[in-house]
């Protein structure tokens, strides 16, 4: 069977996918979008399918559910035109123009079932977990990867809070979190932070924080409903402990799904696709990237829109550009 053909094709069901689907949609760039079926570990919709309330995106007053969130850009994007595909990319050949796409259960075919002469990545990034025992059962009654996003939460106001890592971004968001708990308990597997010197002072010298070096979370603990507690190891002599808490957030890095793109497009150490700054434009001609998978530094609903917006215009433009190559090559 011949691969079907698409102008733009969208790997990815976040804000950054669904922001991208708009904007090409109304474009007249008839977008199809791939928003994968547990792809990554989640849900289509990304990330925000695993958060309850969020306050923090624009023209929601009264906070929505992360789940509601989706649903609505999935059905605006639905609305202005995108095609929707509740599939999974599991191949992608970026050899040569059109790309070539395999969705689940062809990728060992040698024809693809997809070709596009632009992609929009947006595969996001997931936390990284720690597997403790109860880290299911509290997920997001509790525990979180995500001080921003999370830290006004009701439940954590006024309550004792703990922060799992060593870095700079562990120190930025234990900091973040003084703003709503009544104390923050800094857990760092080392005996010294690897935080940038100024951060880890700023954070040693905080009223409302206490650094326990040489220390590790071994289980989250709780009531059945929210978590309450959080049960300690020193590395060093193998003591027990035990941290009052009502939240538990992990700063201990993200890992982004770029495995479909290894060895194919620039990728920086961590590997996050590399983008030519102010722009989505990789390694790769007509292949861009946006949201999580890109950044490291906000990982932020809003951004990650943002940043499928900036996708959108590029592709556009570079889409537009093909057609008129190919008018007056006629």
């Amino acid at each position: 069977m011949a691969p079907q053909q698409h102008k733009v094709a969208i790997i990815g069901s976040g804000p950054a996918g669904h922001t991208a689907a708009v904007y090409l949609a109304r474009a007249n760039m008839e977008p199809i979008l791939f928003e994968g079926m547990m792809a990554n570990g989640f849900a289509p919709g990304g990330q925000l399918t695993t958060t309850t309330d969020v306050e923090n995106f624009p023209g929601f007053p009264e906070g929505v559910l992360g789940g509601e969130l989706m649903d609505k850009m999935r059905a605006q994007s639905e609305k202005c035109g995108t095609k929707i595909e509740t599939e999974t990319i599991t191949k992608l050949d970026l050899s040569s123009r059109p790309f070539k796409i395999w969705r689940e259960g062809s990728e060992s075919n040698e024809e693809p079932t997809d070709i596009a002469q632009a992609v929009v990545f947006a595969t996001g990034a997931s936390a990284r977990r720690m597997d403790l025992p109860g880290e299911d059962k509290y997920w997001q009654n509790g525990i979180s990867a995500c001080a921003v996003c999370d830290g006004a939460v009701p439940i954590f106001r006024n309550k004792p809070l703990v922060v799992v890592g060593g870095g700079d971004s562990a120190a930025e968001e234990a900091i973040y979190l003084t703003k709503y708990g009544s104390h923050v308990h800094v857990l760092v597997r080392r005996d010294v932070l690897r935080a940038s010197k100024v951060m880890a002072n700023r954070l040693l010298k905080h009223p409302k924080v206490t650094v326990h070096f040489n220390t590790v979370a071994t289980e989250a603990k709780g009531d059945g409903n929210l978590l309450t507690a959080v049960a300690t190891r020193d590395t060093k002599t193998g003591e027990a402990g035990e941290i009052p808490a009502s939240g538990l957030f992990y700063a201990i890095g993200h890992v982004p799904a770029t495995e479909l793109v290894k060895g194919q497009v620039d990728l920086d150490e961590e590997g996050y696709v590399k983008t030519v700054p102010g722009s989505s434009q990789t390694s790769v001609l007509g292949f861009y990237a946006a949201g999580d998978v890109q950044d490291k530094r906000y990982r932020q609903a809003i951004t990650s829109a943002g940043s499928g917006c900036m996708a959108a215009l590029d592709a556009e433009r570079y889409l537009t550009e093909l057609e008129e190559e190919g008018t007056a090559a006629q």
